[in-house]
């Protein structure tokens, strides 16, 4: 059997979703900006997928939705814009940042660090998640930007979004948020609290990878990220990527539909399989349940280092992952284990499985009988679980 459990790195696309793009590979595939019918044709499909994106996320059609090649772009616009026009001007000098973003905005926060920028980075608590409060702390006159996700992408953790939205708000700062593992997950109204930009990525909701999206409130726009055309209003050059935006907006549509199955059913069998794990000795999931988006959990087997466990789980068919799948090449210990002040013995031991819609309970009931016997085998070599005076 084969199992797919890395929802949070990237999801199947819906074969509805397929089902609608597919015209616009070589049926209807001119370019949107020229004056031909060939163009004129893709027009109403690109409507519709748009309004079904505004629709997805309750935004207003004042505002700015502008599409991208992913959350990655996405994040760097927000950050780099920011820079150029509030750091690099002297109106301001500071951005706000948690300790566990997504590398494309810990990076790029590192970048504009270099050239002069002062970065806090917040720190998260026991259970994993950034506290409101700690952005009250920090926040400054000369703060210029506060981004902290709404979801994080190993744990599954719900950040306090809305919290921490008044707080910006109180103090004239802008609020960003990278809501890449929120979206068909949990909901997300951008009328609901106060936030000016908010990062979004296809892939993650079953649609196709390269291309994504941003939402910008009006009044509080950016500087372009790329110059050239005059596409999407001229805050985004480069030919329309029209297949992957019309997929784009039938995922949108599809994971509204399906938010509720999701809430629930996912959630249940989630938690019906995190039950299963914790019966094993010496394992620990980081951020309770009820805090966690319902898809997600990110669990350390004691003695167990995490690329061993994927090693016996990819054997047997299962894909899981140790973190966020940017930094799979990496074998350092997992940054949140790290931030939660888990012990080293324990930093290096996280695997986080991640369901979907499409995820069934046979499935499941076969995982979890790998995963035991994995860990069986793997304590059975491992000198440092057998030898540690906690454990036995």
């Amino acid at each position: 059997m084969k199992v797919y459990l890395d929802n949070n790195a990237t999801t199947i696309v819906d074969p509805h979703v397929f089902a609608q793009m597919e015209p616009f590979f070589v049926q209807r595939y001119g370019n949107p900006n020229s004056l031909h019918s060939f163009a004129s044709e893709t027009h109403p499909a690109l409507k519709d997928a748009m309004e079904k994106i505004y629709a997805g996320i309750h935004a207003p059609r004042e505002d700015s939705v502008v599409i991208t090649s992913c959350a990655t772009e996405s994040n760097n616009w927000v950050l780099k814009s920011i820079y150029f026009e509030y750091i690099l001007t002297g109106r301001k000098n500071h951005i706000i940042v948690s300790e566990v973003e997504h590398p494309s905005i810990i990076a790029t926060a590192k970048f504009i660090e270099s050239m002069g920028c002062r970065v806090t980075y917040l720190p998260i608590n026991h259970e994993g998640v950034v506290e409101a409060e700690r952005v009250r702390e920090v926040i400054t006159p000369k703060t210029a930007l506060v981004s902290v996700m709404w979801a994080n992408n190993e744990t599954g953790a719900i950040f306090p979004v809305e919290e921490i939205g008044e707080i910006c708000a109180k103090h004239n700062v802008l609020f960003h948020t990278d809501a890449v593992q929120a979206i068909g997950k949990v909901p997300v109204d951008v009328q609901s609290f106060n936030v000016d930009y908010l990062t979004m990525s296809a892939h993650k909701f079953h649609g196709p990878k390269g291309v994504g999206a941003l939402y910008i409130k009006k009044g509080k726009e950016l500087k372009p990220f790329f110059h050239g055309g005059a596409q999407m209003g001229g805050l985004r050059s480069g030919t329309l990527n029209v297949a992957g935006i019309v997929g784009m907006g039938k995922a949108m549509e599809q994971a509204i539909d399906a938010l509720d199955f999701e809430m629930s059913d996912v959630r249940q069998m989630r938690d019906t399989f995190e039950d299963q794990l914790l019966e094993i000795l010496d394992t620990f999931v980081v951020t309770p349940r009820e805090k966690r988006t319902p898809n997600t959990i990110l669990i350390s087997f004691r003695g167990i280092e995490g690329e061993a466990m994927l090693w016996d789980l990819n054997r047997a068919g299962i894909a899981a992952s140790t973190g966020s799948a940017c930094a799979s090449e990496d074998l350092e210990s997992n940054p949140v284990m790290e931030a939660i002040g888990a012990a080293e013995d324990l930093a290096h031991t996280a695997v986080r499985f991640s369901l979907s819609r499409y995820t069934t309970q046979e499935e499941m009931d076969y995982t979890i009988n790998v995963v035991r016997k994995a860990v069986e085998r793997l304590r059975g070599i491992s000198s440092s679980y057998a030898y540690s005076p906690e454990i036995r």
